[in-house]
């Protein structure tokens, strides 16, 4: 009979009684499914977490998926098993409080019965209080309907506790689960101890490279430390050589004693006070003093110098202090108004000879300039230890030899010392080699290209010039290489990118040279490189030109195409040379030519180039020293009603003879100042000239009591609002008028940032100031300033004026600023007038004012004659 006869004759009842039993077999096949899954995944995580608090809950979550476990927590025996450690605890009606409990505390409970035992325990509603009598533990916490709880086991070894329980009455465990739980255990505890030691791998790569890094750190310290010893060390040395070699006259040593001082702290004002043999006087065998010359003997008192000798130790006293002082009655309360008004900051040491106070040295500044510091301190009572042996050494020989003794005998126990620590300090040694071998390489490469730096540069170009110095058949070339752009690259898509992009750089060059010559990174955007073994100065230009293609070439920065280029300075070692920093200044002098005259480009270093710098920095030398003494002579220049020739204000501005170049112009002399940093120090001084002028026409009895005085400002007091109030306060404490005051801005200063100067400028115009803004059109957006600044004038910029009236286009351009300042309330000033052919066009198309030589000169004959009027003193 064939299966399918069997089929057809089952009745209905006998397929019914089927359909349990197929059930089960699926759900024993789906359960099946569930563990092997579970299994798979505590593989996988096994693998993927580092971390056991993330592991536990995964766990959790794992459990939970082939049977109910709402309420689920993992124990471990910690510390040979004295501790129990909850490491994970989820429960619907308990909270946890501790997670770590001593194993002794909780030996009577189930958990711990499951660790000590490593039965596994199924505790059901039915018998619960039965198998917990039987056992003879406790329970604690909230009664459950059942509880299931299997040891994790290392082998034959109870590590820890998985439990499981549940507080609802429809669900219920059964021996399945308990099985389940108890073969899954086992491969929990296998990736417990994966993750486990992945952690501790992990955390001992953490502790050695903390101990790497903060070996690192104490290394620089040492180095740094090293460095201040050794300044340290030469004042002592000198302050030694100034004991022994002392033959009676103490002035000139106190005097030398000084010095060191200022040397090392800076000491304007020093004195050594002298106690008498009763301890009642004070003498002054040494004083030098900025604001006083002389000090008399005194009784002893409550100043300075007393403190320091009742307290016996050296002392720091500034501002901070000496109100403490007076109100304790410490110190003199005229002493204390002294150093408040002063801004005093005082030092002083005792001077102890045989163990007693015989005096004391101190050193004080007064104002911001310089406050003293701890090691101030600490080295003034160092070297106040110093000056007292000399000032005893008759009387301290035979203590000096037993010092001697007595450091001869700690000379040999410390020698011992040195030989036991011997070998602890070769096995450091040997650790701190591969560091140390790091922090060479460090020390001689750049850390973001890898190329050599300015140190292992500069060291390679001493050594190629000592070669050509002996061989002066050997050729060697250094070629200094400046990028174009790179700071708004590195400004419009952020430092990261402009990293990229100098790497980028680096490998290009590094393609075009050849392998022995040496690329290094300057800083910023300069790379150089030092060529040796060429055949013409032919090869190098090559060379340059293919670098300067290469990074023409388009770069492409996070996904962004930018243009860059070079410009290359070419500096050949000659014979003259003597050291590698006037090859690599002859070399940059080089490239900023390059750069002047277009960049991508090279040039070749020439003596004309030298000769050009020295004549920069002599100028720029003699303008600092012609600012410094104010030496500058002032003129000034009278803007013009150009049809009645009345005078809106006088524009001063200073003329600057050389004594070997001649009259240098008023841009370059502006320039100088921009460059050198000077422009705050250029605005100060014409402002000063400014309110003296003022101030003198003020005490005038004719017409210049009306005048008003304009002088050329920097952006610097735009920058911020609160600088163009202090300018405003600075005029009205001169006694000043800032009605009577006008102040020009140049258009190309305010391109620069211009976004930040509006409410500073406003500050002034509320002040009453008048404002112009000077050189319009030679820069760009022009027209934004007309809108949005409150200039009272603007002024054509002379290039505009020069050209009329052959110029149709400029002439336009003077009348449609006429038609726009109209609608804007602001007057416009011709600037640069010097025919009468301009003079005509600027009042043929309806301009009412102007200023220039030719307009001066006429109003000098027909008005007055102070035009140009020098108002230098």
């Amino acid at each position: 009979m064939t299966a399918e006869n069997i089929t057809v004759e089952l009745s209905l009842e006998e397929l019914r009684e089927l359909v349990p039993q197929l059930q089960k077999v699926t759900e024993k096949y789906r359960r099946s499914e569930s563990i092997q899954k579970s299994l798979f995944d505590i593989s996988e995580l096994a693998s993927s977490v580092n971390e056991l608090s993330r592991l536990y809950p995964a766990l959790h979550e794992i459990v939970a998926g082939f049977m109910p476990a709402r309420n689920f927590y993992v124990a471990f025996l910690e510390e040979e098993n004295t501790i129990i450690d909850f490491a994970y605890f989820v429960d619907e009606f308990e909270e946890l409080d501790v997670q770590q409990q001593p194993a002794e505390e909780l030996q009577n409970s189930i958990t711990s019965y499951i660790l000590h035992t490593g039965n596994h325990l199924f505790l059901t509603k039915e018998t619960f209080l039965q198998q917990i009598g039987l056992l003879n533990v406790n329970f604690v916490g909230p009664s459950p309907v059942d509880w299931i709880g299997v040891p994790l086991k290392r082998g034959s070894q109870v590590i820890g506790a998985m439990v499981v329980q549940s507080y609802d009455e429809s669900v219920r465990y059964n021996q399945e689960d308990l099985e389940v739980l108890l073969f899954v255990s086992q491969h929990i505890i296998n990736c417990v101890d994966r993750v486990k030691s992945r952690e501790l791998t992990e955390k001992t790569i953490r502790q050695r490279t903390k101990q790497l890094r903060q070996m690192n750190e104490e290394l620089q310290e040492e180095i740094l430390e090293r460095q201040k010893i050794e300044s340290l060390q030469q004042a002592l040395f000198e302050i030694s050589e100034l004991s022994a070699s002392n033959s009676g006259d103490m002035q000139d040593f106190y005097a030398a004693i000084h010095d060191i001082l200022s040397r090392l702290i800076g000491a304007p004002n020093c004195y050594v006070a002298l106690l008498d043999a009763d301890a009642t006087t004070l003498t002054f065998p040494y004083f030098k003093d900025e604001l006083n010359t002389h000090v008399q003997t005194r009784a002893m008192g409550l100043g300075l110098t007393e403190y320091v000798i009742r307290q016996g130790r050296a002392e720091l006293i500034d501002s901070s202090q000496v109100k403490r002082l007076a109100k304790t009655q410490q110190l003199e309360e005229s002493i204390a108004l002294t150093m408040l008004e002063k801004n005093t900051s005082w030092l002083g040491a005792p001077l102890i000879i045989d163990g007693s106070i015989s005096g004391v040295i101190a050193v004080q500044s007064y104002g911001e300039s310089q406050k003293y510091s701890q090691k101030d301190l600490e080295f003034l009572r160092f070297v106040s230890h110093h000056i007292a042996v000399a000032l005893s050494r008759k009387r301290s020989t035979e203590a000096i030899q037993a010092y001697n003794q007595q450091l001869a005998e700690k000379v040999k126990e410390r020698t011992a010392e040195l030989n036991q620590t011997n070998m602890f300090l070769q096995k450091q040694i040997e650790e701190r080699k591969q560091i140390q071998l790091k922090l060479e390489y460090d020390a001689h490469h750049d850390a973001l290209t890898g190329l050599a730096n300015r140190v292992l540069f500069n060291n390679r170009l001493d050594l190629a010039l000592a070669s050509k110095m002996r061989y002066a058949s050997n050729n060697f070339a250094v070629v200094f290489i400046d990028l174009d752009r790179f700071k708004q690259i590195n400004d419009s898509l952020g430092h990261y990118a402009g990293d990229l992009f100098l790497k980028e750089v680096a490998k290009r060059i590094t393609s075009c040279v050849r392998g022995h010559d040496l690329l290094a990174r300057l800083g910023g955007d300069e790379f150089v490189v030092l060529f040796d073994n060429f055949e013409a100065p032919s090869d190098i230009e090559e060379i340059s030109s293919r670098i300067i293609n290469a990074i023409a070439a388009p770069f492409i920065v996070e996904n962004k195409e930018v243009y860059s280029g070079a410009s290359i300075g070419i500096a050949y070692i000659e014979n003259g040379y003597q050291s590698a920093d006037e090859i690599l200044r002859d070399a940059d002098a080089a490239m900023y030519q390059a750069k002047s005259l277009g960049r991508g480009r090279y040039i070749i270093f020439d003596k004309t180039m030298r000769d050009k710098l020295l004549e920069e920095l002599e100028i720029e030398s003699e303008f600092r020293q012609m600012l410094k003494a104010e030496a500058f002579e002032c003129y000034s220049q009278p803007a013009l009603n150009l049809s009645n020739k009345e005078r809106i204000y006088e524009e001063c501005y200073i003329k600057w003879e050389h004594s070997s170049l001649g009259k240098i112009k008023r841009e370059q002399y502006w320039q100088i100042a921009e460059q050198s940093g000077l422009t705050v120090e250029m605005d100060k001084f014409m402002l000063n000239k400014a309110c003296h002028v003022l101030q003198t026409w003020q005490k005038a009895h004719d017409e210049r009591q009306h005048y008003r005085l304009a002088i050329n400002l920097s952006i610097h007091h735009l920058t911020q609002t609160s600088l163009a109030g202090q300018l405003v306060e600075q005029i009205r404490e001169a006694g000043v008028d800032p009605k009577r005051l006008v102040i020009e801005f140049d258009e190309n200063d305010l391109n620069r940032r211009s976004q930040f100067m509006l409410p500073a400028i406003k500050v002034l115009k509320r002040a009453g100031i008048t404002l112009v803004l000077d050189n319009f059109g030679s820069g760009l957006a022009s027209l934004s300033y007309l809108y949005s600044y409150p200039f009272d004038y603007v002024k054509v910029d002379h290039r505009f004026v020069k050209t009329l009236p052959r110029s149709e286009r400029n002439l336009k351009l003077v009348q449609s600023v006429l038609s726009i300042s109209n609608h804007l309330k602001f007057k416009l000033i011709a600037e640069g007038i010097e025919t009468q052919e301009q003079l005509d066009a600027l009042t043929a198309v309806g301009c009412e004012y102007g200023q220039g030589k030719y307009i001066q000169a006429a109003e000098k004959i027909n008005d007055q004659p102070g035009s140009p009027m020098a108002i230098t003193g």
